[in-house]
């Protein structure tokens, strides 16, 4: 069998934290026989080598190189593409790891288009995702069409003929900016890059120890001149215009201006301010000019000003006004759906300061500006900053994140824009939207997995991007609504609640930490009048929620029985049938429910009494169900036993009928059914 996949691997003293990343190996989908692993070890002087061919010796697909320390990945990932023998090379690094059908997912995404990058969804505890980059599955794009400039981390699939075709290498030795250089030298001449969105491949963890690679101080003078060779590979591959604008103004926004933003630059020695302007403004003069500049959003572009006024004390100001910029959003409505899904309606604004002021503006002359009060020492005395050509931009999302593995969805949302008058020509611009949390499977993702669900609101606005958690700040009636709910075939629990101390919203997915006994006390417990005692508990089900296994307790001073039952979807609810029950004293008893497994705590119900031959009568005065919908249900259920019946008396018959008279038969059981 043809190696797939080479997995590059850069390896020096990992101690611990290589193993989650040697563990996803073992545990890939793709056949061992179809991939193979190349840990170059970079010179370790621990045990690495010699844990390493012993896991080689192991699995044959393993295979270790030890060079002469380098110091930095770039030589290990270019020994690594030279010596694989995989149609595809996909480099990770030792303390990340991936997801266990990642290659599989990836290889087959690329073989198809004949891709020559494939990027993998990604999700990180502590660097930035560009979320954007994954919102949708992209068979086939380009530079061009793409905002592929917000992805330039390595960790990505390579047709490895492409790189050696176009002699795509890393620099040697110790250097800043490698991978943005690397990046962009692929993404250029890549005729097909491929993006797999709805399925995270990549997961960049956290150390404890701090030492994840990039997290050492810059040096300003090497760093920025390594920019510069990344910003020169633009040049030479971009004609003047709108396009290579594009892609300089992404540079100067992360690498440059925001280096010098909240809350880095807070934080600078006024020497390392000055080293840092010092390395900015060279390279701006020689690259941003007034098309990139004109590009920025307001902020930016008032921060972009005053670096070019060399106005190291305004950068400080400025820096301190966006810090204290914050989003703001309100939960104004919570309502479950029909399909298990969760449409939720928003309100949300940008706001200003310890006490959440609305981030105001001022309209002169049918033009909106920035607060004076608000660029008070940013700006020369009388001058505004006029943003009326930036109320487009303002928007929000919605996202579900876990909060164990920072997988992160976006949600499917709609907002609009409202300026809104606050008198004497003030204004601010809130955001209305509604969107749908979905724990079940959608269209770009699969169903959630078990874990903590936060729900997030990501807010954007004159080049500012502030995000907000969700349901601190809510209508009093959202409480009401959140119900728990058994969603999908196998009835998962499904629990919203709000945080404690600070009142977020998260969704608690198949049980991660809460249970629904809990979340079920104190909402009503209706009575389903019928032949058979029957209840109806506050409990969401759907049309496609399957039974759950549930049990029934008696308890009764020191004695108690319990039986096995089940909750049956019906109408939106889930109903629990009480049925006789053998082997019980006749007497008084406390009912309850156990929906949380053997060992959760049971959810009272109410004293009943059984008789001689184990039939519960409940107590008197409970409330009922409505009822119309006890109406339905006596309705679905006689249909129900009615074709029971058809089917099993006049099926056998039916099918020794010629065809016509099978089908005439089978048009009058439809008629009788309803």
């Amino acid at each position: 069998m043809s190696v797939k996949v080479s997995v590059v691997i850069p390896v020096y003293n990992p101690g611990k934290y290589i193993d989650p990343c040697i563990d996803s190996l073992l545990r890939q989908t793709l056949p061992a026989d179809e991939f193979e692993v190349l840990f170059v070890n970079d010179g370790s002087t621990d045990d690495t080598r010699e844990r390493l061919e012993t896991l080689s010796a192991e699995h044959p697909h393993f295979r270790v190189i030890t060079i002469p320390n380098s110091g930095w990945p770039g030589k290990p990932r270019n020994i690594g593409v030279a010596e694989a023998a995989g149609e595809y090379v996909q480099f990770v690094d030792q303390d990340d790891y991936l997801g266990v059908e990642a290659l599989e997912r990836l290889y087959a995404m690329g073989h198809r288009n004949g891709s020559d990058i494939v990027i993998g969804k990604v999700a990180s505890n502590f660097r930035g995702v560009p979320h954007a980059v994954f919102k949708k599955n992209r068979e086939k794009c380009t530079l061009r069409d793409a905002p592929l400039y917000d992805s330039l981390t390595p960790h990505k699939m390579f047709r490895t003929e492409f790189l050696r075709e176009n002699g795509i290498a890393y620099p040697e030795g110790k250097r800043r900016l490698e991978d943005q250089l690397y990046m962009m030298q692929a993404y250029f001449p890549a005729e097909v890059v491929s993006i797999l969105g709805d399925h995270t491949c990549y997961f960049y963890s956290k150390r404890d120890d701090g030492k994840n690679a990039g997290s050492a101080r810059i040096v300003p003078s090497g760093y920025y001149g390594n920019l510069r060779e990344v910003l020169d590979v633009v040049v030479e591959n971009t004609e003047p215009g709108e396009f290579r604008d594009l892609l300089l103004r992404r540079f100067y926004r992360v690498e440059m201006l925001g280096r010098l933003s909240e809350p880095a630059v807070l934080s600078y020695t006024p020497e390392f301010l000055d080293e840092m302007c010092d390395a900015v403004e060279g390279l701006a003069k020689d690259f941003m000019d007034d098309g990139v500049h004109d590009g920025l959003g307001a902020v930016q572009r008032l921060r972009s000003t005053l670096l070019r006024d060399d106005d190291r004390q305004g950068l400080l100001r400025i820096a301190r006004f966006s810090a204290a910029v914050k989003a703001s959003a309100r939960l104004e409505d919570f309502a479950w759906q029909p399909d298990g899904s969760i449409e939720i309606t928003v309100t949300g604004r940008l706001v200003h300061g310890e006490e959440g002021t609305p981030l105001r503006l001022l309209r002169r002359d049918d033009r909106f500006h920035l607060h004076p009060d608000l660029t008070a020492g940013l700006l020369p005395e009388g001058e505004l900053l006029d943003v009326t050509d930036d109320l487009g931009g303002f928007s929000a999302e919605m996202a579900l994140r876990n909060r164990e593995t920072a997988v992160e969805w976006p949600c499917p949302a709609k907002f609009t824009a409202e300026t809104v008058d606050l008198g004497d020509d003030v204004f601010e611009v809130v955001l209305h939207g509604t969107g749908r949390l979905s724990p079940d499977a959608v269209k770009g993702r699969g169903r959630l997995s078990r874990g903590f669900w936060d729900v997030w609101v990501p807010l954007r606005g004159l080049g500012l991007v502030r995000k907000a958690r969700l349901g601190a700040d809510r209508a009093p009636r959202v409480d009401e609504a959140c119900l728990p709910a058994l969603l999908g075939p196998a009835a998962r629990p499904v629990i919203p609640y709000f945080t404690d101390p600070h009142g977020n919203l998260t969704l608690d997915v198949a049980r991660r930490g809460k249970k629904l006994a809990p979340r079920l006390e104190g909402r009503p417990v209706l009575l389903v009048p019928g032949g058979r005692p029957e209840l109806r508990l506050d409990l969401l089900t759907t049309a496609g929620t399957g039974p759950a296994a549930v049990q029934l307790l008696l308890s009764q001073d020191d004695s108690a029985h319990v039986f096995p039952s089940s909750l049956v979807p019906t109408e939106g609810r889930a109903h629990l049938p009480l049925p006789a029950l053998a082997a019980v004293p006749a007497g008084t008893w406390q009912l309850s429910v156990k929906l949380d497994g053997a060992k959760g705590a049971p959810l009272p119900l109410f004293a009943v009494s059984v008789d001689a031959r184990g039939r519960i009568k409940l107590p008197a005065g409970l409330p009922e169900a409505d009822r119309d919908l006890v109406g339905r249900v006596v309705s679905k259920r006689r249909k129900a036993t009615v074709r029971r019946t058809l089917s099993k008396v006049g099926g056998p018959l039916a099918r020794r009928l010629p065809g016509g008279a099978r089908k005439r038969v089978r048009r009058l059981a439809g008629r009788i059914i309803g």
